[in-house]
């Protein structure tokens, strides 16, 4: 046998015995079919949850860390307010 054959073997005959291992552990730890349908709802609720805090936490940083850096004037609409005074003057 050449060599590269001889390689291609050995990585088939690898990925062969992991899939079984993943195989076997899949099936230890899922009995029923129902029981995997179960906890993959749940692992996307969490994962839905986690996503939308997450992002809230990273948009409310972005927006303190704003504050924090540019004057503000007053409120939110204030802040529009005085952006277009400027963009008004520059142009």
């Amino acid at each position: 046998m050449t060599k590269k054959a001889v390689q291609r073997i050995k990585k088939e005959n690898e990925f062969g015995a992991r899939r079984a291992i993943l195989e076997d552990l899949f099936f230890d730890f899922n009995v029923s079919r129902k029981q995997v349908y179960w906890m993959n709802f749940i692992r996307g609720l969490f994962f839905g949850f986690g996503s939308i805090l997450g992002g809230t936490l990273l948009i409310a940083l972005f927006a303190w860390l704003l504050s924090w850096l540019v004057d503000v004037p007053g409120g939110v609409g204030e802040f529009i307010q005085f952006i277009m005074n400027i963009v008004q003057k520059d142009s």
